[in-house]
């Protein structure tokens, strides 16, 4: 067992006068500011070579740290404060008879204020910088005199970013020149963290420049924090807070509102599938979130009649193709949809920003917004509407680390763009015929959006936008009915006698949505139905079972995709309900051969993609 340590005794204040301290930064923002303060409060001034430089060149008293070691920087500057007479100072416990008496003798006197910065290094990898000049921006001095001071926060305070100088400047001229024991152990904990911090990225860093024992490397992370959060899943689950790694940003910086844990989740989801479809179509994609999957995905394709109708959109023609993609991503499931967080690919022009005005939503991430169409973004929720910039130019980490009850898993992220190619091993029938173009674009939607969807997952879509999207289920053959009873609701709002229902005025518009969806489900309770009968000014016309049929029978051209494979036949048995004639899944199973005559049986044309897009 290693030897522990016994605390070293020493006389503790509360205030601590700063008669002495040492100024080394390689930022110097606020330093020369910060020193004429001190100077002010007759602090004697220590420091090195280019920090001393810029003191002097503003008229301050400073005095180098080789005249205070007696011995001159060496070795190109790599030492410089790595000598008794700085670390004796920041070190001596105060009070303590051993101490004092050893400072004495050895001539060293208590430093009681350190302000440093580091060497960048962080910086200096990031901007591609070879191996050796990575190395040399390693800071060794620095992060001593940090954890030394930091160790010794009884009597010295440490700061290490700019960020900190207005709270120590403040608390200098509360305290009359002095800083307080709380101020001091906060400053410590923030060097420790720094330190941390600094240490993970060069060890990181020097592991990726390992070539040998990659499966056995060590780890090491370190995040910055970046903003609380009111409460985490739950309103019980306190603290909460939102970081980056550190070193880099976040994917997004927030323009207007307070977001919630669960709508950063749907944010991040939301945001990455539709640059996906972006990318893979050349179209404005949007995507509507609820809990981790999307309730509705689309690309930007102009509406038919019908759906223009059943959307409740009166002029389509005003609509950008942007706001086509939310209109269609919004009305796959607009029950589902209600409180989304969306997400679009392109700038939020007014167009779009007008489509919001009349939907219950949570917020929105995008690339940009044009200035009208931000306010009025902002006036949404009486200014609680969330509003989240994307950054389009942030690169995530190729490998993903997730905390779970005490264990930490890494994976490389599944960044695999699915597009076209994907699409080319047909296993049906006529293999030569190919997927229609429109068949091409729809399997391109479904298969991007069912990888941003909690597992086992499966979606139909059609027209460029999800129609169905069946999440979560243990059994696939469940995801496809989950999914097509959604289908069926979609569909069926375009039905001419749901179309002609006669609300009365003032009805709101998820009020309508609702009643709609009741009345094409048709299984109204007796204690249910006064209240539903009250949207109406008159009782509907029954939408008989004979109705549903012989409209479903209408429906073709749909397209299905699967997150893994068809286990058995029966998912294609049920996706023939729904109009499925085209079909995109991973292939693999003991089942391919029966799965594929399902599919010639029911004339679908199917593609083995080989890639499995489970999400979880």
């Amino acid at each position: 067992m290693a030897h522990i340590l016994s605390s070293v005794i020493g006389e503790v204040s509360d205030k601590v006068k700063i008669t002495r301290a040492l100024l080394s930064v390689s930022d110097k923002t606020g330093i020369i500011e910060l020193a004429a303060l001190l100077s002010a409060h007759n602090v004697e001034l220590l420091s090195t070579g280019g920090t001393a430089a810029t003191l002097r060149a503003n008229g301050l008293v400073v005095k180098d740290v080789s005249e205070v070691t007696g011995f001159p920087e060496i070795l190109d500057g790599r030492v410089k404060t790595l000598h008794p007479a700085v670390h004796g100072g920041l070190l001596a416990v105060r009070g303590n008879a051993k101490h004092d008496e050893e400072t004495r003798i050895n001539g060293i006197k208590s430093i009681d204020l350190v302000v440093i910065n580091l060497y960048p290094f962080a910086e200096t990898i990031k901007s591609g910088a070879d191996f050796s000049t990575s190395v040399e921006n390693i800071d060794i001095g620095g992060p001593s005199m940090l954890r030394s001071s930091a160790k010794n926060h009884n009597y010295v305070a440490v700061i290490t970013s700019p960020n900190q100088y207005n709270k120590l400047i403040e608390e200098i001229k509360s305290n009359d020149g002095s800083t307080t024991l709380t101020f001091r152990r906060e400053l410590a904990a923030q060097a420790f963290a720094r330190s941390a911090e600094y240490d993970a990225t060069i060890a990181s860093y020097f592991a990726s420049q390992v070539t040998t024992g990659t499966d056995d490397k060590p780890v090491v992370r370190a995040y910055t924090p970046q903003f609380h959060l009111k409460y985490g899943c739950n309103p019980h689950q306190k603290p909460s807070a939102i970081y980056s790694q550190s070193g880099s940003k976040l994917p997004f910086s927030v323009i207007s509102g307070s977001p919630g844990y669960i709508n950063l989740l749907d944010a991040c989801n939301a945001w990455q599938l539709v640059k996906e479809l972006d990318e893979a179509l050349g179209l404005p994609a949007a995507a509507s979130f609820k809990h981790c999957s999307p309730a509705g995905a689309a690309v930007g394709v102009p509406l038919t009649a019908a759906e223009a109708l059943a959307y409740e959109i009166a002029d389509p023609s005003t609509l950008s193709p942007t706001a086509l993609a939310y209109v269609r991503a919004r009305n796959a499931d607009p029950m589902c949809s209600f409180g989304d967080f969306a997400a679009v690919s392109t700038i939020v022009d007014v167009s779009t920003a007008k489509v919001f005005q009349s939907e219950v939503s949570d917020g929105i991430v995008a690339p940009g917004y044009e200035p009208e169409a931000l306010e009025i973004l902002k006036k949404k929720k009486k200014g609680g509407f969330i509003i989240l910039l994307a950054d389009k130019d942030f690169v995530p980490p190729s490998v993903e680390f997730r905390e779970m009850f005490g264990v930490t898993f890494s994976q490389k992220r599944n960044d695999t763009l699915f597009s076209s190619d994907y699409l080319k091993q047909i296993v049906t029938k006529s293999p030569e015929a190919g997927f229609p173009s429109e068949a091409v674009r729809d399997l391109i939607v479904v298969s991007i959006s069912i990888k941003y969807t909690q597992s086992n997952s499966v979606g139909y879509a059609i027209n460029g936008q999800m129609i169905g999207v069946g999440a979560g289920q243990q059994s696939r053959v469940d995801c496809v009915k989950l999914a097509g009873r959604k289908v069926s609701l979609w569909f069926l709002r375009q039905h001419p006698k749901v179309q002609s229902l006669p609300f009365k005025s003032g009805v709101k518009r998820q009020d309508r949505v609702n009643a709609r969806v009741r009345y094409i489900e048709g299984d109204i309770t007796a204690a249910e139905l006064p209240i539903w009968l009250s949207n109406f000014s008159e009782t509907p016309e029954t939408l008989t079972e004979a109705d549903k049929a012989s409209f479903m029978a209408s429906l073709t051209g749909v397209s299905l995709a699967s997150d893994a494979f068809f286990p058995f036949r029966d998912s294609i048995d049920h996706a023939s309900r729904y109009g499925v004639s085209f079909v995109a899944q991973a292939g693999g199973s003991v089942a391919d051969d029966e799965v594929n005559r399902a599919c010639d049986e029911y004339g679908m044309t199917m593609a083995h993609t080989g890639l499995r897009l489970f999400h979880h």
